[in-house]
């Protein structure tokens, strides 16, 4: 189980079962919400739900993230899949999706995008590495996509680049980009064609 802490991510969650709802000054004492809160204010309401009752399933395009470890990059994550119609795949060692941090930055697409194990979407597998793959303006992104992505300061290992059918690079001038920022722009370039 987990918590979704405050109205909008409880409003955000309303196609989901909810376990429970804590209503400060309602259902719970205002001051024992803010003692088991992590949020700095406290909210005036937390809804308590099952983990396997989040989406299940895959899409046509996926985000499948490789040791993504950092929760507001996983949350972030979900929100650009949530907005570009893509679902996740995670692997083990990646952050807890339903962690208060990962939940918070998701706004709520937690709740809407599908999310499974790294290696069970289909699909051409397109290795997101900083420098050296083919531009991705200039990959053809028909059918079905798994955009992979790695770890925030290792990238991806030569084994998971080895499964992968192909590896791309967004050009830029810096040294490379946020995870976040790299599969947002990724889900960008697919859906403008």
């Amino acid at each position: 189980m987990f918590v979704a802490e405050g109205e909008d991510l409880v409003e955000a969650a309303a196609g989901v079962e909810q376990v429970d709802l804590l209503v400060a000054g309602e259902s719970v004492e205002p001051s024992l919400l803010a003692e088991v809160s992590t949020l700095a204010h406290p909210p005036r309401m937390i809804g308590v739900y099952r983990r396997d009752d989040l989406p299940r399933g895959t899409r046509p395009v996926t985000l499948a993230l490789w040791h993504v470890a950092d929760p507001g990059n996983v949350g972030t994550l979900l929100r650009s899949a949530d907005a570009f119609g893509a679902g996740i795949a995670l692997s083990t060692g990646s952050a807890d999706p339903t962690s208060p941090k990962a939940l918070r930055a998701s706004m709520g697409a937690i709740f809407r995008v599908p999310i499974v194990p790294f290696d069970e979407p289909a699909g051409r597998r397109i290795a997101l590495v900083p420098h050296g793959g083919t531009p991705l303006a200039e990959l053809d992104l028909s059918g079905e996509i798994v955009f992979v992505l790695g770890a925030e300061r290792e990238g991806l290992p030569h084994e998971v680049l080895e499964t992968c059918d192909v590896s791309a690079s967004i050009p830029q001038q810096g040294e490379s980009l946020n995870v976040a920022m790299a599969g947002t722009i990724a889900l960008y370039e697919l859906t403008r064609r």
